[in-house]
């Protein structure tokens, strides 16, 4: 089983996840992150550093929606090994649901 990064993430992007992961498998898009399920080593260490409760076990994912972003942002989007700056607005989004069709970006972010 991975983790996967789903909806909650979306315009918050917080990435205090990235710190501390020990196999450096996050990968960031412009309001975003993604976690790359072959590399996590399944641990859970980063599900509670997650102030949106956005890290899920990949069988919480019952469609596979997110297992599927996940893997598929990983290939194109760089690594980010390091938590950085999130969205200034990102406070604005805590709470809202339904974020993944209304705000998802496909562009990558800066990486580190």
């Amino acid at each position: 089983m991975t983790y996967v990064v789903t909806d909650p993430c979306i315009k918050c992007k917080f990435m205090d996840c990235v710190d501390v992961c020990p196999v450096d498998c996050f990968y960031e898009g412009e309001n975003f992150l993604v976690i790359d399920p072959a590399v996590c080593i399944d641990c859970g260490i980063c599900v509670p550093e997650c102030p949106v409760d956005a890290i899920k076990p990949e069988d919480k994912d019952t469609d596979g929606k997110w297992l599927a972003i996940n893997t598929q942002f990983t290939a194109v989007w760089p690594n980010i090994t390091r938590k950085g700056t999130p969205p200034a607005d990102s406070a604005d989004f805590e709470r809202e649901t339904g974020k993944f069709e209304k705000y998802f970006s496909e562009r990558p972010g800066t990486g580190d």
